[in-house]
């Protein structure tokens, strides 16, 4: 008997993975990868072909489906990298390469949003950031006006993908809510905040109210890429984060997860926004977004120091990754140099893209280990200051789940509980996002209608709790925080001394 299964395919930055799922038991029965890259034809700005794109989707999901053995697919979901632009035509079509995340074009634009009536801004519910929809759309209708001309909608990544195999265009909630183009309370389009920026109304798609929703059928042009029967029913999809919150089963409010990967993500699903909790906002370091589920929210503080500043640690001091987390282990001391791990600025709680780095408290007989040490405790610390920002978590006694592959070490978990002063359990969920997009697609196969419907995610395990050093990394903690505040008010390093003696 031929198992049928579902099809997810999550679009990330550089690259694809498509997972299969049998649709009787959740197992992931396959799945694959493919590359494509990124372009950088300016300084700051960032960019992919959408047709590289749907080339990786062809060639990762016959990957997939022969890992999986050729299961018959009964549905297709998706997810993908959030905040970018792609500028299409009524059929789909590109007008110009998409604008991801990662472009800082738009710095300019978010003037405009600071100029906004305070009521307005609120209802929008989070931290700018040049690199959302927003934004860059505001950018191109200024510099590039004959291709937005061009355009009858504008959509982000997942949802082009979604065009592709369907020839329907339509924006989803998980990704609206996070373009800073959308009211949280109406949960639609903010047309004044659109207008602002001089955005034509016509180029913000309808939205699917959730990722769950069936958004069309298979068309047979895309079904013959992939080798698939016409018709097949199609998700929305979701947003990355959401569908990685959807694959590794973290739904319940109140509920935090943090995962460590290129940066560092702690999400708690939270309930749905009130005019009133929106005004308790203010000016938002967090974000708050639509979760996969019908009418669920989550909020996320979004940090850039975790890989890759360890990656660059691990250059500059000629070690491996092995080393660096055996580093770990190591007894602390108070006078231990402390790691100020901002490379590339910092998000939430800072929003500050000027902000740099240190090793700070030098000393003569401080070792390569010591500075090891130091930069993972560094992290930890920034990891910290997120969880602190994020609505409704207390100051201890916290419970967090941790995923990604920063969080695998059992010394660096340690030093983790003791730095965030909570007990933490991995949840063992390979490809969380890749695995929430092939539940949407689940879930048009199924009939699904909520979340529950779906199933768990994957089994938590305890695996650390705050030790004894814990005291004294909550005073390391207080020292970091004093050098980072002198490093932040003198970038240029004329106060380093003052920062080394904090």
């Amino acid at each position: 008997m031929t198992r049928r299964a579902a099809l997810g395919i999550d679009l990330g930055t550089s690259s694809v993975k498509v997972v299969v799922l049998d649709v009787d038991t959740g197992q992931v029965l396959g799945q694959a990868g493919a590359a494509y890259p990124v372009h950088r034809p300016h300084p700051g700005w960032a960019e992919t072909d959408p047709q590289e794109w749907w080339a990786a989707v062809r060639q990762a999901a016959a990957w997939a489906r022969a890992a999986a053995g050729e299961p018959q697919i009964t549905g297709i979901g998706l997810s993908g990298q959030m905040h970018g632009v792609v500028l299409v035509t009524a059929a789909g079509e590109p007008v110009r390469p998409a604008i991801l995340w990662a472009d800082a074009r738009a710095g300019d634009e978010l003037d405009v949003y600071r100029g906004l009536e305070p009521a307005l801004r609120s209802r929008l519910a989070n931290p700018l950031s040049p690199g959302m929809a927003g934004p860059i759309l505001g950018w191109l209708h200024r510099h590039e006006p004959a291709t937005v001309a061009a355009a009858s909608a504008a959509i982000a990544p997942k949802d082009w993908i979604r065009a592709r195999l369907t020839g329907a265009v339509a924006a989803e909630a998980s990704d609206a809510s996070a373009t800073l183009l959308y009211d949280v309370l109406e949960e639609d389009w903010s047309a004044p905040t659109a207008a602002a920026l001089g955005i034509r109304a016509e180029l913000l798609a309808p939205i699917h109210p959730n990722s769950l929703a069936h958004a069309g059928e298979l068309r047979a042009d895309a079904a013959a890429d992939l080798v698939l029967p016409q018709g097949i029913p199609v998700a929305a999809g979701a947003a990355d984060t959401a569908a990685a919150l959807l694959g590794s089963g973290l739904t319940e409010v109140g509920a935090v997860q943090l995962t460590i990967g290129t940066g560092v993500q702690i999400v708690t699903p939270v309930a749905a926004p009130t005019p009133e909790t929106v005004a308790a906002l203010g000016d938002p370091v967090s974000h708050l977004y639509r979760a996969a589920g019908p009418g669920d929210w989550y909020a996320m503080a979004a940090g850039l120091t975790g890989g890759q500043t360890l990656a660059w640690v691990i250059g500059v001091l000629g070690v491996d990754w092995a080393q660096l987390y055996a580093a770990a282990g190591r007894e602390p001391a108070a006078d231990d140099p402390v790691f100020l791990p901002h490379l590339v600025g910092e998000r939430t709680p800072y929003l500050d893209t000027s902000m740099r780095g240190a090793w700070t408290g030098l000393d003569a007989r401080h070792d390569r280990e010591a500075l090891l040490y130091a930069a993972l405790e560094g992290v930890a610390f920034a990891a910290a200051d997120g969880l602190d920002a994020l609505p409704g978590i207390p100051p201890s006694g916290r419970e967090l789940r941790i995923a990604g592959g920063g969080t695998t070490d059992p010394r660096f978990r340690q030093l983790l509980a003791d730095a965030l002063d909570a007990q933490l359990a991995a949840v063992e969920v390979p490809s969380a996002s890749g695995r929430g997009a092939a539940l949407t697609g689940l879930a048009v196969a199924t009939g699904a209608r909520s979340v529950a419907d779906l199933g768990g995610g994957g089994a938590v395990e305890p695996v650390a709790q705050p030790g004894a050093h814990r005291e004294l990394l909550a005073a390391r903690r207080r020292t970091y925080r004093v050098r980072l505040a002198a490093l932040r008010a003198h970038p240029s390093g004329e106060s380093s001394g003052r920062a080394a003696s904090a």
